[in-house]
């Protein structure tokens, strides 16, 4: 039998299949069925700024309502002074930040008491300060890593793509000034100049990348006449455009690499360990077909290893990334290629 361990973020995995931040790493239940598939590590569900914002504005809401003309008496609303509601609404809002937070670090202690594989952490902020003050808090809750959920969509036509760029490069910064645990950054890839900035990233001081963030999309209803929600889960053909950039950047970045999106095979595994993967991520394959498919996965990869008298992931790893394979442009000169096997 072979060897499925894999070394990712400084952490020993038994496997290099990674249970994604989903709505599926929020319950101890299915964490606890997720060790027992036999899954390499476990992503939970992220803490998200706009959480804490929703949270905010419920409490605001709720005192809102205490305050009906009908029960208090106008006059008594009419002559609240707007500093004294400015103060009550950043109490309130500092408190539900606290609250969330405090209910994530709870959630981190309880599963690092009751399974024994590595988990990491997950935010997704929109203030800086909140980036380190949340990575701080989560180190100290005994998590093994953090994994920054930094999806930041380039809408804004007042800023270039550097100034993108500065803000994940400051976002890193500010979270390592306050942990030593390892730190991966989930990005997505509206960046300009893919490689390059990618490159740069990974010599920040990070851990790991993973690539990439999945895009949830918005659709429009011809028939409501109103904008609707894409679909959220990928298919297995998404993983297509994480593969690319995998092989190319393997072996050129200074930190892992993982891959996301699309994952819902063992075969789709070995591909992005052949590109150079350390590990890969999975969601949506859960979903649709249950938490037992990280077995089969795991089973299918390791038939596979065998079948090739692989002994180790390291004896295969990274053998078909841009760096090792003999003509390295099948990677990017695609259309050229449709157009010489007569495809279209």
């Amino acid at each position: 039998m072979a060897n499925l361990s894999t070394n990712y973020l400084g952490l020993e995995l038994r496997n290099p299949i990674i249970a994604a931040s989903s709505g599926l790493t929020n319950s101890l239940d299915n964490i606890k069925k997720m060790e027992d598939a036999n899954v390499g590590a476990i992503v939970l569900k992220s803490i998200f700024e706009e959480q804490i914002v929703y949270e905010t504005n419920k409490m605001i809401q709720s005192s809102e309502d205490s305050l009906d003309p009908m029960k208090k008496g106008l006059n008594d609303v009419l002559n609240t002074r707007s500093y004294d509601y400015m103060e009550a609404m950043d109490y309130m809002a500092n408190f539900a930040k606290e609250h969330t937070l405090k209910e994530y670090l709870n959630f981190i202690q309880l599963i690092k008491r009751s399974v024994k594989i590595p988990i990491i952490a997950s935010i997704n902020c929109v203030t800086t300060y909140d980036w380190s003050l949340f990575a701080k808090r989560i180190q100290e809750a005994g998590a093994d890593a953090i994994e920054l959920n930094i999806y930041l969509l380039p809408s804004d036509i007042t800023k270039t793509s550097g100034d993108y760029e500065d803000l994940y490069k400051k976002i890193i910064a500010d979270v390592r000034k306050y942990v030593s645990f390892p730190i991966s950054v989930k990005l997505s890839y509206y960046l300009s100049s893919l490689s390059n900035t990618l490159i740069a990233l990974s010599k920040s001081g990070i851990a790991g990348m993973v690539l990439f963030n999945k895009p949830y999309n918005p659709d429009i209803n011809i028939d409501k006449l109103e904008i609707s929600t894409g679909n959220i889960y990928s298919s297995e053909h998404d993983y297509l455009r994480s593969l690319r950039w995998t092989s190319i950047l393997a072996s050129r970045v200074q930190c892992d690499l993982a891959a996301s999106t699309g994952v819902h095979s063992y075969e789709t595994v070995v591909k992005f360990l052949l590109a150079g993967s350390k590990a890969v991520q999975v969601a949506s394959v859960l979903y649709e077909k249950g938490i037992d498919e990280i077995t089969a996965m795991v089973n299918g990869l390791n038939t596979w290893m065998d079948s090739k008298n692989f002994k180790t992931i390291d004896d295969f790893r990274g053998m078909l990334s841009q760096v090792n394979i003999v003509n390295p442009a099948v990677l990017e000169r695609v259309q050229f290629m449709k157009s010489y096997a007569n495809i279209f």
